[in-house]
């Protein structure tokens, strides 16, 4: 909450300075700059709570389903708490500097505060009839999965998100005012755009725009009436459904050995646990982000360290992996699976998807940016970090556990627990990979300095050698650890809980 506080401070601080600044801009530029950035506001109220669903929902429809409270109290009290969080306080504010904004006289300035109040108003009202309409969407646990992993796809790409749009808007200036002039005729930006009205003395249009944006926010308050009252008597159900016995899944395709059950129940984790999902769908974005990177500091070679990057993140993933568990751990202790087993069937299921993935990156980087020579060293770079980081990864798995969500949490919540051990863990873990990697560094900088491919073919040679040297050593000293310690391994992770 206080860092929420924080962020939110800064984003208001930012957006009513700017609002103040326009105070001495020219009208039409004003105009343009509130009635988009207030379409775009109330855009997002009505879209976040659809991917924002693993958010606390104290105040749920469903919640009251038991609850004798009249729908003409329930109702005004249901906004005004969308009010009082972090985003309703946030976006009032903000839009409360709108005043400032048309402070050129009093009908402005008076039209821009009745514009404030109700873009606000119909802001929390759309929130509100969206989350009520998509209640029994929201209560299902595959679609809050899918949604909070989703929701990271644009805070990763943020940075060439923001960029895009800038440079849009600097390649487009001459076309905003006349789409803010079409959108201030909508429900999205009629009330933003009544002050601006004012300000350029044509109260016709200003009191038109207030009647579309009071029937708008009279439309959507009778819709939400509507459904809020049928959510009282008929609450969503999330009865869970039923499947067909006799499927093996993966278990049918990995081989009947207790390294290959282990792979099979990891790579089913892989595939349907949102917490391993969360971290795997930072992997495609990769490129996205060097490529877009190279582009903008003029050095588009950038794109292929994306490979051995890759490949260093996937490895060190599993490090958790025993963690990620929790008390489902005493299944492998009560079947008395082999340490080595254990670790070696982790490693596997990491990369059956790792490894295509890595030589993809390193072919298609190479190919995106034409530079042939550095294919060998990149490649062998590459495995050489994927195989290291794996059996590194298999030990400090079995010698610590980490504070990490719990099944069936967000993937994104931080747990209490061993934060500081946690860090200092992760912290020494990949400053000892980096100097196991020194070999494969050391290639990849004798073929910079030098240019010459001889380092390029000793890299390619060298890099798989190393990197399964140390993966055999490291299956085989984590799966020492975990036999010796396995007891104590599942204590740590029930105190974790």
């Amino acid at each position: 909450m206080a860092v929420g506080a924080l962020y939110a401070a800064g984003v208001v601080l930012g957006c009513v300075v700017g609002l103040v600044a326009l105070r001495w801009a020219d009208p039409q530029t004003a105009q343009t700059v509130v009635v988009l950035g207030g379409a775009l506001v109330m855009t997002g109220w009505a879209v976040v709570p659809l991917v924002a669903s693993a958010a606390d929902l104290t105040l749920d429809p469903s919640r009251f389903t038991t609850s004798a409270i009249p729908m003409r109290e329930l109702l005004p009290g249901l906004a005004l708490a969308g009010l009082l969080g972090l985003p309703g306080l946030a976006t009032l504010l903000a839009s409360l500097a709108t005043v400032v904004t048309w402070s050129r006289g009093f009908p402005a300035a008076a039209g821009a505060l009745l514009g404030a109040v109700l873009g606000v108003l119909s802001c929390v009202v759309a929130s509100k009839l969206v989350t009520t309409a998509v209640a029994s969407l929201l209560a299902s646990r595959r679609f809050k999965d899918v949604s909070s992993i989703v929701f990271i796809v644009p805070l990763v790409l943020a940075g060439p998100i923001m960029t895009a749009v800038i440079q849009g808007g600097r390649d487009s200036r001459d076309y905003l005012p006349g789409l803010a002039e079409a959108v201030s005729w909508t429900p999205l930006g009629a009330a933003w755009s009544v002050g601006g009205e004012l300000d350029a003395g044509n109260p016709a249009g200003a009191a038109a725009k207030v009647l579309i944006a009071l029937a708008f926010l009279a439309v959507i308050g009778g819709a939400w009436y509507l459904l809020l009252k049928r959510a009282m008597v008929t609450p969503p159900y999330t009865g869970g459904g039923s499947r067909k016995a006799g499927r093996a899944g993966l278990f049918g395709i990995f081989p009947a050995t207790p390294a290959g059950a282990v792979a099979a129940r990891s790579l089913t984790y892989w595939m349907r646990d949102p917490r391993y999902a969360g971290s795997l769908v930072v992997v495609p974005l990769l490129p996205v982000l060097f490529y877009f990177g190279g582009a903008q500091s003029g050095n588009p070679e950038l794109l292929i360290v994306v490979a051995p990057l890759t490949a260093f993140l996937l490895a060190w993933s599993i490090s958790a992996d025993v963690s990620y568990d929790n008390t489902a751990f005493a299944l492998h202790l009560a079947a008395g699976v082999r340490g080595r087993d254990d670790r070696l069937g982790r490693a596997l299921a990491c990369l059956a998807f790792a490894l295509p993935s890595v030589l993809l990156f390193a072919a298609g980087s190479i190919a995106l940016t034409g530079r042939w020579e550095w294919l060998p060293n990149i490649l062998g770079s590459s495995l050489g970090a994927l195989f290291t980081g794996l059996g590194l990864a298999s030990v400090v798995s079995a010698r610590w556990t980490s504070a990490v969500p719990a099944p069936g949490e967000s993937p994104f919540k931080k747990p209490p627990g061993n934060v500081t051990q946690t860090m200092l863990v992760q912290f020494v873990g990949m400053g000892a990979m980096a100097v196991l990697l020194l070999p494969e560094i050391a290639m990849v900088v004798a073929q910079l300095v030098t240019g010459s491919m001889v380092f390029a073919w000793l890299g390619l040679a060298g890099g798989p050698v190393f990197g399964l040297a140390f993966f055999v050593a490291g299956i085989r000293l984590g799966g020492r650890w975990l036999d010796r310690r396995g007891p104590e391994m599942f204590a740590q992770l029930a105190n974790n809980r």
